[in-house]
């Protein structure tokens, strides 16, 4: 059974920087296209950055050079850098993954389509 796990969110003030995780476990993080998706209070999920199998990289035009998607492959981990962060930027915030290669490398767009999601760390900044 899939289980992804994220952690590292919390309340900072704008201009400030967190990293969130998301631990898999049984799934290997790099097989299809997974990455990270927020939701803000009132607003409708997004795409925030995604990876796909080829390590090609999507990033939302909102947080391009200031968020960062990675992955530790020794620890099945995903990661999600977020620097400069701005009170926009609050939301509730998934790991989300396509077990079964649906979404081609396209689950940036097709989110609704994927087959893991966690249960999301929030992510609040202050003005």
């Amino acid at each position: 059974q899939v289980h992804l796990t994220e952690s590292g969110g919390g309340s900072v003030q704008a201009g400030g920087s967190l990293r969130l995780s998301c631990a898999a476990s049984g799934y290997t993080h790099d097989n299809y296209c997974r990455g990270w998706f927020r939701q803000a209070p009132g607003k409708e999920r997004e795409g925030v950055a995604t990876i796909d199998s080829d390590g090609i990289t999507v990033y939302a035009d909102s947080v391009k050079g200031r968020f960062t998607i990675s992955q530790d492959n020794a620890k099945n981990t995903l990661y999600l850098q977020m620097n400069s962060l701005k009170p926009e930027d609050t939301a509730m915030y998934y790991c989300a993954a396509d077990l079964t290669g649906t979404t081609g490398d396209f689950c940036f767009t097709l989110y609704n389509e994927l087959d893991a999601w966690g249960q999301g760390t929030l992510v609040t900044v202050s003005s």
